[in-house]
């Protein structure tokens, strides 16, 4: 089955290099002419477990490809998936030029029936513009091409993406007609041979799954966070709290972890995006916009409590960070956390230390010369006043406690994601502080 995909970025170059390895004959599409020169060397512009390795011996197999018109295969493929960006505008909703730039493109191109499958994540309604697009590009060209319309919403978790593709826990497919479900149950067909798993809905209900989906996971999320935080005020222990409510079948134990606020790609935009489409809709989203709000609110957090310690003192002391993307396996820094914290650091006039295993790159990008970066975990602690814990990778989570206390200047560990126990602290004469 031969199929393109418009839009390299994580979800496009992600799904392309996993179907190809289930033996699609896959066309990546970008207009960005040095990330194809890039891909088509075997470099991959994002960082990605497992990622690299797949693409790597998908192109040298033949069933990978990359090129910056859509219109050299357009004539050969079945599907046509659209997985660029939708980036938040101004006012939160989602921009949707990139996704209707390959709208009219494909009406440009399009000679025989083609599938266009949207993938990126977008408003619900977007299906129907995108069809005008295209409807107003064959008009213009005086034709007519049978073409259908669908919405396949990815589900990836950043950092375990590769396995997330390759076993799914669902595949939601809005469609049309049944012509464009065959397709789409063909084409993930090897992906459902242990558990069918394909759930088929109209286009609009797809669009609104993968936000819903969202934002209840960041609702859960900053639910806890509230919770955290008013644990600490009576005197309650938040893991404890976890615990009993997670053990509750209706509730469950996932995404139920007490943090310094969600990040990334993902949550934040999508959280925003549905606020602003229930706006236009003449609807508020309440409990979404109190989402938001905690969010906001808890991403600073560990400056707050840093503050409290040193009883506002704290301009031209040193902080050391561990951790600066918003999660671990991944160099994503979209919406992190660490950026929020490093900019009230500077601002209070602090000296930041950091370290993450894969982000550092990305963060000179977004920051510059403004903080300190460091070759390890240890020496970003070499005279820090306090240890701030941003980002949960694995590498941080047994760390040789009297070689931390000997390195910093100061005392204390400000842990923003629960993951170390006060007593292995606090036994080498550090002071532990932790959300909740």
């Amino acid at each position: 089955m031969k199929i393109a995909i418009v839009g390299t970025g994580y979800v496009g170059l992600v799904s392309g290099a996993c179907f190809a390895e289930m033996g699609a004959d896959v066309t990546c599409i970008d207009v960005d002419k040095r990330k194809i020169e890039m891909l088509s060397s075997g470099q991959i512009p994002i960082y990605e477990p497992g990622l690299e390795e797949l693409v790597v011996r998908n192109v040298a197999d033949g069933r990978l490809r990359f090129s910056t018109e859509l219109g050299e295969c357009l004539d050969d493929v079945e599907i046509v998936f659209s997985a660029v960006g939708t980036p938040p505008d101004e006012d939160g909703s989602a921009d949707l030029r990139y996704v209707l730039e390959v709208a009219r493109e494909f009406g440009r191109k399009i000679n025989r029936y083609t599938l266009l499958v949207t993938k990126s994540t977008v408003p619900v309604g977007t299906a129907q513009k995108v069809k005008e697009a295209v409807n107003e590009e064959l008009a213009t060209r005086g034709v007519e091409v049978e073409f259908d319309v669908a919405s396949n919403p990815e589900f990836l978790k950043e950092g375990d993406a590769i396995d997330d593709f390759m076993k799914p826990d669902r595949v939601v497919v809005g469609v049309e007609s049944e012509r464009a479900r065959q397709l789409m149950e063909r084409l993930y067909k090897p992906f459902m041979m242990n558990n069918y798993r394909m759930i088929f809905t109209d286009v609009a209900s797809a669009e609104m799954i993968k936000y819903a989906a969202n934002s209840m996971l960041a609702t859960r999320i900053s639910f806890m966070n509230d919770i955290a935080n008013l644990c600490e005020i009576v005197g309650a222990d938040v893991n404890m709290v976890r615990k009993g409510i997670g053990a509750d079948v209706r509730i469950g134990s996932k995404f139920l972890y007490a943090g310094c606020g969600y990040g990334g790609s993902c949550f934040p935009k999508d959280v925003k995006a549905l606020i602003r489409t229930a706006e236009q809709k003449g609807y508020r989203m309440q409990v979404l916009e109190a989402v938001e709000a905690v969010n906001e609110r808890q991403k600073g957090i560990l400056f707050e409590k840093f503050v409290r310690e040193f009883d506002g003192e704290v301009a031209g002391r040193c902080v050391a960070m561990w951790g600066l993307s918003f999660k671990p396996e991944t160099d994503d820094m979209r919406e992190a956390p660490s950026l929020v914290l490093i900019e009230r650091l500077l601002a209070a006039g602090c000296r930041v230390r950091v370290f993450d295993p894969i982000a550092m790159d990305e963060a000179r990008r977004r920051l510059g010369d403004s903080v300190e970066y460091c070759e390890s975990k240890y020496e970003a602690l070499e005279g820090a006043d306090a240890l701030m814990i941003v980002t949960e990778w694995k590498q941080f989570r047994l760390p040789n406690w009297i070689r931390v206390a000997e390195a910093m200047k100061g005392g204390v560990v400000i842990d923003g994601r629960n993951i170390y126990e006060r007593h292995e602290v606090e036994a080498v004469g550090l002071k532990y502080l932790r959300i909740g």
